[in-house]
């Protein structure tokens, strides 16, 4: 049972993890196998562009994308592995066309998003609560892509939130109660799962509308890596002025903030709050300190540093051995750059934490400097003299007139001084300190306010 389809769910007809297996169920023709293809890729590349970078995220992770008649319409699944797999049946991608598929991957995204999101069994194994996923899901959907539900021979394939709520008011009325007019029901997620509770016949009781919902082809612990990773990435996206991740993330926060303890965890963990400027009040987020690893790990990655060497490998294979990979040219040393501004106010411990961070990273050596209107070398440990007012111009000329060019430059400061723009701008990463002023986000730069401990 696959996207869009209802009625009592049925077994698989082959192992949903088995690639081969899939592959091998009654193949579709051909040309059809390739016109699904190309529908799929267009689709990721306009949802990646413009629609959702969160389905272009979370697509990038399956590394297997299998066209397969073994499932009627298109799921997600995360095996047990830690891998996961889009099958899609290319017949119905081709009877659904460029928008209809768009909208099927949209779907199945958000779908595998909020099983990671409303991990509790109880919760996703009650029917009502798949209906509303459903609902929810494919409202965002029509409002994000600007599209209708899927049609194949002018007939709607899903399920239509409208629809639902007509039943639901209908249900209500019936029971001389009045019902939420449709935007408000629509919402959020358990808005729309609290008011179908309400109906005396919830629709779609005992029915399911995806495949991922109700046969066990999810590995939780694959959902939440995956999960985790693809929200952390479209943060960061948000965070660096995304404004396709930042719309997108902050109408997935509204829409699931508060409906339980673990997914208000899990917003907080990744401090998606400080999209929109607040903090849990009740937990504490060092969401700066992953937002830097992330941010520091993709300006020091080296590239593509392995190859298939092809004269060796084919007498390794003729031998029966694994092929193996081959590093290409030297692995170059990192140069980091590390500047403390004396009068910025320090978090307790930031120091020490950045020393622990640059010590664990291979292959990297750090310069440490402390600066107000000149430079000065510094060491962890050392304390922090202020004095005379703040000039980054300084570190600018200190950092572009090295011998050896830094990889990556990490500025902490309150930001009160007279901006700059250096010739790489792509390698400064600003650390704010609390109530100090953000502009190097205006000019592009990586920049995230540190709050204090």
């Amino acid at each position: 049972m696959g996207y869009g389809e209802v009625g009592r769910p049925r077994a698989p007809v082959v192992e949903l993890a088995d690639r081969r297996a899939l592959e091998r169920w009654r193949p579709a023709d051909e040309q059809v196998v390739e016109a699904a293809r190309r529908l799929k890729e267009r689709a990721l590349l306009e949802l990646g562009m413009t629609h959702s970078a969160v389905a272009s995220w979370l697509f990038s992770k399956c590394h297997h994308q299998l066209p397969t008649t073994a499932v009627d319409t298109a799921a997600v699944v995360a095996s047990g592995d830690g891998s996961c797999l889009l099958l899609y049946n290319p017949e119905f991608f081709v009877g659904i066309g460029g928008e209809g598929v768009r909208f099927v991957l949209f779907h199945e995204a958000r779908h595998l998003i909020q099983r990671h999101l409303f991990a509790d069994a109880d919760l996703r194994s009650d029917p009502v609560f798949t209906l509303a996923c459903e609902v929810t899901i494919n409202h965002v959907a029509m409002v994000r892509l600007g599209a209708g539900l899927p049609e194949i021979g002018g007939a709607p394939v899903g399920i239509s939130p409208r629809g639902v709520h007509a039943s639901y008011a209908e249900d209500l009325r019936e029971q001389r109660v009045e019902p939420l007019p449709f935007e408000e029901w629509v919402e959020t997620d358990m808005s729309v799962y609290r008011e179908l509770g309400r109906m005396r016949n919830p629709p779609g009781v005992g029915q399911a509308a995806c495949i991922h919902v109700l046969v066990d082809a999810l590995d939780q612990e694959t959902v939440g890596r995956v999960g985790d990773d693809v929200l952390r990435s479209v943060l960061i996206a948000a965070r660096r002025g995304d404004r396709v991740a930042r719309d997108e993330l902050l109408d997935l926060l509204r829409r699931t903030e508060g409906a339980s303890e673990g997914v208000d965890k899990i917003w907080g963990d990744l401090g998606a709050h400080a999209l929109r400027g607040v903090t849990s009040a009740t937990r504490r987020v060092d969401w700066w300190q992953r937002w830097l690893v992330d941010v520091l790990a993709s300006k020091l990655e080296e590239g593509e540093r392995l190859v298939y060497p092809k004269k060796r490998g084919a007498v390794l294979a003729a031998l029966g051995h694994e092929p193996m990979l081959a590093r290409r040219g030297p692995q170059r040393v990192k140069s980091l750059v590390i500047a403390l501004d004396t009068s910025g106010s320090m978090p307790d411990g930031l120091v020490e934490w950045l020393g622990e961070l640059v010590g664990r990273i291979d292959g990297t050596e750090a310069e440490w400097v402390a600066f107000d209107a000149s430079v000065k070398p510094f060491r962890p440990g050392e304390p922090l003299r202020g004095g005379g007012g703040t000039d980054f111009e300084a570190v600018r000329r200190h950092v572009e007139g090295r011998d050896e060019p830094a990889d990556a430059v990490i500025v902490v400061t309150d930001g009160y001084a007279d901006p700059i723009v250096p010739a790489d701008p792509g390698k400064w990463i600003w650390l704010i300190t609390s109530g100090g002023d953000e502009w190097p986000e205006r000019r592009g730069m990586a920049c995230h306010r540190v709050r204090p401990e």
